[in-house]
């Protein structure tokens, strides 16, 4: 998988960094996922080296403006482009009233299917908000001074690797077969023997994690999801010397999203969503916070708009 940071700003813009937004870009299905959508997050798009025509479903955390004021004209847009086969949104109650009441007020019509999930039941219940042949995604309640969640990404187990010395032993033809027993199924030769792929192939190897977490203050439940994740996208709105104030607005501070990375075990954590009150030449700034965070959990970075992470699995 392959996670490119579009906003990583909390609450306003600036200069250097847009509002949230997260694409998930699955090369091997030429997808796009799309989490929050932040006002101004099309224009990001075209500075990036992504194909919007590619996306394919959108997760929003949360109802703030900042996280979801992108979402009508970016969807319009796409609508404009005439190439979209549809796009599945999934987020909180109020999520499809906005939608709709924008684009009914504004008089857009969008001219290919959009369907809307509502995850609170699958968060609170700990139900799956989308299973299909490669992915699995889960979401859980955060705590916030609205209803918001976090998401996580998990890739099913793949075929373990296909043993071609093996097949070769065996006198299987090589050819469009070959295929089918590296998926570890069961084929039929033409001199009848029936060969079972997934004796021809190793253990099953991991695919990828990846958690997406924000807002929110320090809570147990994020711990739980990201447990072993291989990323965790964590807000760090303030320093830890505003951590009354992170409690205030019920946001985490740098310190409690590398407590959340070390109480989960996670690879490596990825700070973002971070106040504008942090900009470089202010008396505290981003890199401050990153050392903050590395204090606690050392496989840190700072994420910076456009900034691209390729996350591979464990072999």
């Amino acid at each position: 998988m392959q996670v490119t940071f579009l906003g990583t700003s909390s609450g306003v813009p600036t200069r250097a960094r847009n509002v949230s937004a997260v694409a998930l870009r699955l090369p091997q299905r030429s997808e796009l996922w799309l989490f929050d959508c932040g006002e101004g997050t099309q224009h990001q798009f075209l500075r990036s080296e992504l194909r919007l025509s590619q996306l394919r479903r959108v997760f929003v955390t949360h109802m703030h403006g900042d996280h979801v004021f992108g979402l009508p004209g970016l969807l319009a847009s796409l609508g404009l482009a005439g190439n979209s086969s549809g796009v599945d949104l999934y987020g909180p109650e109020a999520l499809e009233d906005y939608l709709q009441g924008v684009l009914r007020t504004s008089s857009t019509r969008i001219g290919y299917p959009i369907t809307v999930h509502r995850v609170k039941e699958a968060a609170q219940q700990g139900r799956l908000v989308l299973e299909d042949d490669d992915i699995i995604v889960r979401a859980t309640p955060l705590t916030h001074r609205v209803p918001a969640y976090a998401y996580r990404i998990d890739q099913k187990p793949r075929t373990g690797r296909f043993d071609i010395d093996k097949a070769r032993a065996l006198n299987i033809p090589p050819g469009p077969v070959y295929a089918q027993l590296k998926q570890g199924r069961t084929v039929t030769l033409e001199d009848g023997r029936r060969i079972d792929g997934r004796e021809l192939c190793g253990p099953d190897r991991p695919g990828v994690s990846i958690v997406y977490c924000t807002d929110t203050v320090f809570c147990e439940a994020a711990v739980e999801l990201a447990r072993g994740a291989d990323l965790l996208i964590h807000e760090a709105t303030f320093s830890h010397a505003e951590a009354e104030m992170a409690f205030q607005r019920q946001h985490s501070t740098s310190t409690m999203a590398a407590q959340t990375a070390a109480e989960a075990g996670v690879k490596q954590l990825a700070l973002t969503h971070l106040s504008p009150r942090y900009a470089p030449g202010n008396a505290v700034t981003p890199d401050d916070l990153l050392h903050e965070a590395q204090a606690i959990f050392p496989n840190t970075l700072l994420a910076k708009d456009f900034l691209t992470l390729d996350i591979h699995p464990a072999e």
